[in-house]
């Protein structure tokens, strides 16, 4: 008599990888559009108010420090309190601070705005990470994170170009305009289309057990050199965010409109490069394909060192290697940030803050070090190659480590609905 064995089907997961894939890029977007919309309006704003560059960029540096600090606080109040809560919560943050910039009469209050708006675009980042590892790992949660970044792409690569054009025919203003609807969009999304993927467990963020999960994360070579891969490849794209619009508009020359539509350069090549990456993934582990992501980045780096200490300042001098730049990021983007929170799924909120912490903290650290070299092609031919070649290092010292065992686990039970 034969007897049939049946392996246990584990339950699908509560939202799809498409939705999450949508559901993701839209929160991890809001960083960036944020950014990418300003950045053409930086030196009419210069002249708005009647200030200078280094005040200006003082509004996209602030940026960057409320984004990053505030992914420490915000993914572990999502492991405590649900991920949507405390989405939309931030998000209320964003737009207060939206308001307040298209109200501010100085530009101290716009710096102060814009502190406040990167304290609320930060949940994000932190949440669109954290809902990929509650429900998805390994090579599904790399084939996410890849979707996410094809997505991610089209916004960044529009927003320039959007912000730029809208400057010019309706003032500066304007591009907060857009930040507005969009914030408004994120919270009708997070409200009607996401659905709660934990447990809501206050214990999980009260001070000691937080201070364990940092200290736990911190001390793990794994997840510190998988993160700050994606801090000096990545973050390399946020310095560049504050080193382009007057290496281009104020050295090379172009408008604001020509500098976004050029910015298309930056970001269809990390799009094109997101696109390439999904047809090999068909065939090789992302993991295997970061050495290559590695080799661009490394290309890229060189000819911005070279180049801009050879020859003067062009368009394509300029952007053609930061092409080269952001086409290997997408190559390292998907294995990295899932190598980053796979082993963690117990806090994953806390997991991805802090590595997402390091990745917009690479940005920050990249800006004020080129700040403090003055000269924007100076930083932009020597700060940009030496974050390259630390996510490198990062790696090459990260492979070094064995697979932690819970970096294979997968997790697709549905969840209980957060207390009321």
């Amino acid at each position: 008599m034969n007897v049939q064995t049946t392996q246990p089907v584990a339950p699908a997961p509560v939202m799809s990888e498409l939705r999450v894939s949508i559901i993701g890029a839209m929160l991890v977007a809001i960083g960036p559009i944020s950014m990418a919309l300003f950045t053409p309006a930086m030196p009419e704003i210069v002249n708005a108010f009647g200030t200078t560059d280094a005040a200006v960029a003082m509004t996209l540096s602030l940026y960057f420090a409320g984004f990053a600090f505030a992914q420490l606080v915000c993914g572990p109040l999502s492991d405590g309190y649900g991920r949507k809560p405390v989405t939309i919560a931030f998000m209320g943050i964003y737009l207060v601070a939206t308001v307040a910039a298209i109200l501010a009469p100085t530009i101290e209050l716009l710096i102060a705005s814009r502190f406040i708006q990167g304290v609320g675009a930060a949940v994000g980042v932190a949440i669109a990470r954290a809902i990929v590892r509650d429900l998805f790992t390994s090579e599904r949660s790399a084939r996410i994170m890849n979707l996410i970044g094809m997505i991610l792409g089209i916004g960044p690569a529009l927003s320039p170009t959007i912000g730029g054009v809208a400057t010019e025919l309706f003032g500066w203003h304007s591009i907060f305009a857009f930040m507005l609807l969009f914030g408004v969009a994120i919270i009708l999304m997070v409200k009607f289309a996401m659905t709660e993927t934990v447990v809501r467990d206050p214990s999980r963020i009260k001070p000691r057990a937080l201070l364990r999960s940092y200290r736990a994360l911190a001390t793990s070579g794994y997840f510190m050199w998988s993160s700050l891969v994606l801090g000096g490849s990545v973050g390399a794209l946020y310095t560049l965010a504050t080193l382009l619009p007057f290496v281009l508009m104020d050295r090379v020359g172009l408008t604001p409109t020509q500098f976004g539509i050029g910015m298309l350069m930056q970001s269809g090549a990390f799009f094109l490069g997101s696109v390439v990456m999904r047809r090999l993934m068909g065939r090789h582990s992302a993991y295997r394909l970061v050495r290559p992501g590695l080799w661009f980045i490394a290309v890229g780096s060189l000819l911005l060192f070279v180049g801009l200490h050879i020859v003067e300042p062009s368009f394509l001098w300029v952007m053609g290697p930061v092409g080269v730049y952001a086409f290997g990021i997408a190559f390292v983007m998907p294995a990295m940030s899932t190598a980053a929170l796979a082993p963690y799924p117990h806090m994953a909120g806390a997991a991805a803050s802090l590595s997402g912490f390091l990745q917009m903290g690479g940005g920050l650290a990249g800006g004020v070090i080129a700040a403090l070299v003055g000269d924007p092609i100076t930083g932009i031919s020597t700060v940009i190659p030496g974050m390259g070649f630390f996510a490198i290092l990062s790696w090459y010292l990260w492979s070094r480590y064995p697979e932690p065992a819970l970096a294979r686990t997968v997790i697709t039970q549905p969840p209980v609905p957060p207390a009321e």
